[in-house]
């Protein structure tokens, strides 16, 4: 009998398939090739096909009604036929996502049966069978080690030969994600049967598990089901044992049927969960299954006698979280089996996985879910589980929920979310192949829905990772053509996005484009929303990224007209129009007109310039363009005139605001020279003074009591000889403990303290040594002898050499000073003030001066000063000098100095106060 099936089956299989033309289901879709084999005895043939309505992907399968006439009686053909309508007839009603989804219901005609469903690959027996065949001629095992794509990898072998392909074997190789994944969904199939339809399948097999185009695994093959009778599903129930005197066609598959079924005639739901442990073995077996019985009841019972060696044999290849399972799943009594609620329950299937697993078991009940579920699924769980899927099931398995899902107006932004991910993921390939049709679709719809506002902002704002994936004519006839219709669209939210994807693919524009599409639009935003400082924040930063792309008749034209009609309030934007004009000034190829600055540039930004919102920086960037521009306008003006004859002088323009930046008008603290004290003079100026002096002893150079007639007028007002003129003429209230006569010399910027005689150290010009050096009042003029004091101050100061500039202050340092003494201030370099006199202070008294010798030289000091000072002068000079540098001088002393000056200069009262 079964060789009889065997020719039969032979003889269909080398005929040409059963026409499908006189079938009602042409009618509705178009049928390809063949492409696989599934069901009980692999009796369904699977062929490619798309609906004709709407162009869907799906698969029909077809069976032909002649195997039935030529094995059973007209009674028993009606009941086969009636196995499998029933079949197709409940998969339709309960429409389960882990069950095989049917497209059309069951049709007939003359010769064959078919129906449509979801795409599908093949059946797992026929992907097993390919890889059984693998295995047997050296190939390659089921279970890849590490998650690869699609293409079968490549041999390392020298002499690989590749295996023969079984009938209606498929080339398909499994993740180990999709392992997992597969199973649990065969458990969630099993388990609706179970506990929710009260079913038992009695013959789970790799014959009725399909594995469908988006990787997911559905049940089928529902012949022989049983109703479960009590309310315990794990109650046992009498049912037929395998039978040699029936036809295997109309009886489950031997080499997976629970042994209590064959021993006993009973089964339960558990019968079912020791079908399932030798399909993973056999998974996990490269496809060879552990009971090969042949359709004989003996075999099957002398093989299931050994089934725990075979079963021990098998168990490395098993992944070690799911042996134990196995174990119990083959235990020959059911009860330590385990049940649909417990297996999905094992490490196994709680492993980094869950969570892609999970994602993708959501998927597959998308279509049953509320508008927000979906919403909340896209955003959240999927996002976070996308980086654990691998690429091949992403594309498989979850581009095709996403495909769908852009349908609908409801979830479509949020399902961009994963999308756009997807898109950044993929290469640009995979991006041409899946994704690129299904967004001009959805572009279409779009410009063409106003209930999708927040879908087109989430394009355009990520508009950019699109085009990096694009090729170059779907950029130009899809995306960009996309963009300029969102320019003219009237919400402001969409064109807000828009301004911001220009501002992301500008380098995708090209010129001509950018020049005559985009600046027009542009402008026409701006109309659209004058007082809108975000869009008009966007035009400027497009503008700024753009400009030098740009020429002149385009910045003249739409550029300037632009950047005039926006409304100059906000401080930022007056800044960045600024700095837009001053980038077009400075560019050489724009070359603005003077008449376009004059008459609408400057009249735009002049207003401004009494904003008080704008900051120091923003203020001054305002006055430098509007003087540049005005320097442009003057240059154009005046060469236009010269060339026209007229001359015209230059103008002298004072521009407050370049004055009041230069370092000329820099603010410094005011100088203070402690203990100095200058009084108001009543009489005549010290250039009076100083010329009268010049005028009646221009050559008085003798000697007074011992003194140069010269020295002490050079002390209080300045060598006769001096080129300043001008400096002050200050009297000296107040000394400095331990100073010489010689350190008065004292001049700062502004004031100048009069400095020493001509005759003290380094004052002689054209010395014939060249050293400095000092004289005391009883030594004669020519007597001269080196400073035994240092008097230089402290040399971190650079000394600017003679003749140099009055205003600065500095120190000769020693290597220009040898000796340390202090250089004529008549002709030299002012001393330095600091604010710490403790330098001067420290210097200790000349030594070449006695008691002895206070009186007389008193005496010659007055005298000496007397006879500079002109006859008809009057005023007051007060000396304060607690600290004289005649330190042994007593209070008579002073009292004769100062009697001896009133008595040769009566009009000018002269005091020295200690």
């Amino acid at each position: 009998m079964s060789s009889l099936i065997s020719k039969i089956k032979s003889g269909a299989t080398n005929n040409q398939p059963p026409p499908l033309e006189s079938n009602p289901i042409m009618q509705y879709f178009e049928v390809g090739k063949e492409s696989s084999s599934a069901g009980h005895g692999l009796l369904w043939k699977v062929h490619d096909a798309y609906r004709k309505s709407d162009g869907k992907e799906c698969s029909v399968f077809v069976f032909d009604k002649r195997i039935a006439e030529k094995l059973y009686k007209v009674k028993r053909k009606e009941t086969m036929l009636d196995r499998i309508r029933g079949c197709v007839s409940m998969l339709e009603k309960m429409r389960h996502p882990k069950m095989l989804q049917i497209l059309h219901s069951i049709e007939e005609g003359h010769n064959t049966m078919a129906f449509a469903c979801e795409p599908v690959i093949a059946s797992l027996h026929n992907i097993l069978a390919w890889h059984q065949s693998m295995v047997e001629q050296g190939g390659h095992p089921t279970v890849m080690p590490h998650p690869i794509s699609l293409a079968p990898p490549s041999s390392h072998q020298q002499h690989y030969v590749p295996p023969q392909r079984p009938p209606y074997a498929k080339e398909y190789y499994f993740l180990d994600i999709e392992l997992r994944y597969g199973l649990v969904q065969v458990i969630e199939a099993l388990h609706y049967l179970h506990y929710t339809s009260h079913q038992i399948h009695r013959n789970v097999c790799p014959q009725v598990i399909i594995v469908t185009k988006r990787g997911t695994w559905k049940l089928f093959g529902l012949e022989f089901l049983e109703n479960v009778i009590g309310p315990d599903p794990t109650e046992m129930m009498t049912v037929s044992p395998w039978s040699i005197k029936v036809a295997k066609l109309s009886q489950p598959n031997l080499d997976f049927l629970a042994p209590e079924i064959q021993t006993n005639g009973q089964c339960n739901i558990l019968s079912d969960m020791f079908s399932l442990g030798l399909v993973i073995c056999a998974i996990y077996n490269n496809g060879k299954q552990l009971v090969q019985a042949n359709n004989n009841p003996m075999l099957y019972m002398k093989q299931i006698e050994y089934l725990d060696h075979q079963l021990n044999a098998v168990l490395p290849r098993i992944p070690a979280g799911l042996q134990e399972a196995v174990q119990r799943l083959l235990s020959r009594d059911p009860h330590p089996r385990p049940t649909t609620q417990l297996l999905p329950l094992i490490k196994y299937f709680k492993c980094q996985s869950e969570t892609a697993i999970l994602a993708m078991q959501f998927l597959d009940v998308i279509t049953m879910k509320d508008p927000n579920s979906k919403s909340n699924f896209y955003l959240g769980n999927l996002l976070e589980a996308l980086p654990y899927i691998p690429k091949k099931l992403r594309w498989q398995h979850v581009w095709p929920a996403l495909q769908l899902e852009v349908r609908t107006a409801e979830v479509l932004s949020a399902v961009l979310q994963p999308i756009l991910w997807l898109i950044n993921e993929a290469t640009q390939e995979e991006f041409s192949l899946y994704v690129m049709p299904t967004l001009k679709i959805c572009f279409r719809n779009l410009l063409n829905s106003p209930r999708s506002v927040q879908a087109s902002v989430i394009i355009l704002e990520n508009l950019h990772v699109i085009l990096r994936k694009c090729l170059k004519e779907e950029l130009t006839n899809e995306v960009l053509p996309f963009l300029y219709s969102s320019l003219e669209n009237s919400a402001n939210q969409i064109q807000t996005s828009s301004l911001i994807a220009l501002q992301n693919v500008s380098d995708y524009i090209d010129d001509n484009s950018l020049q005559n599409v985009v600046l027009v639009k542009i402008k026409d935003v701006l109309e659209k929303n004058p007082n809108d400082v975000k869009v008009i924040s966007l035009i400027l930063g497009f503008f700024e990224k753009i400009l030098l792309r740009l020429e002149k008749g385009h910045i003249v034209d739409n550029v300037i007209p632009t950047l005039l009609s926006m409304r100059l309030t906000d401080p930022d934007i007056v800044n960045r129009v600024v700095i837009l004009y001053k980038a077009m000034l400075v560019e050489r190829k724009f070359n603005l007109n003077t008449c376009v600055m004059a008459t609408k540039m400057i009249p735009s930004l002049a207003p401004q310039t009494v904003n008080t919102s704008l900051n120091v920086d923003q203020f001054t960037n305002l006055m430098e363009i509007l003087y540049d521009m005005l320097d442009s306008i003057d240059k154009h003006q005046r060469y236009r005139l010269k060339l026209d004859g007229y001359t015209l002088p230059s103008p002298e323009r004072h521009r407050r605001l370049r004055h009041q930046m230069s370092t000329d008008n820099m603010q410094a603290p005011p100088f203070n020279i402690p203990n100095l004290r200058v009084e108001q003079r009543k009489t005549s100026s010290a250039e009076d003074m100083a010329r009268k002096n010049s005028v009646t002893a221009p050559s008085a150079t003798g000697s007074v009591g011992g003194f140069r007639s010269t020295g002490i007028g050079q002390w209080f007002f300045g060598s006769s000889n001096s080129t300043n003129n001008d400096s002050n003429f200050l009297r000296v209230a107040n000394a400095f403990p331990n100073r010489r006569l010689s350190d008065n010399t004292l001049m700062t910027p502004k004031i100048r303290i009069a400095p020493s005689c001509a005759s003290s150290p380094g004052g002689t010009p054209g010395g014939s040594t060249g050293l400095p050096a000092r004289r005391h009042s009883s030594i004669g003029p020519q007597e001269r002898r080196g400073s035994a004091v240092n008097l230089s101050p402290p040399t971190a100061y650079q000394y600017r050499g003679r003749g140099g500039s009055g205003s600065s202050l500095s120190v000769p340092s020693t290597s220009q000073c040898v000796g340390g003494s202090m250089p004529n201030t008549s002709s030299s370099v002012p001393f330095l003030l600091t604010s710490s006199m403790q330098s001067i202070r420290s210097r200790r008294p000349s030594t070449c001066l006695s008691n002895s010798q206070g009186s007389g030289l008193l005496q010659q000091l007055s005298s000496g000063m007397v006879r500079h000072l002109p006859i008809g002068s009057a005023g007051n000079v007060q000396v304060h000098a607690p600290h004289w540098p005649f330190q042994g001088a007593s209070a008579a002393t002073y009292n004769a100095m100062n009697n001896a000056a009133v008595r040769k200069c009566p009009s000018l009262n002269i005091t020295l106060t200690r």
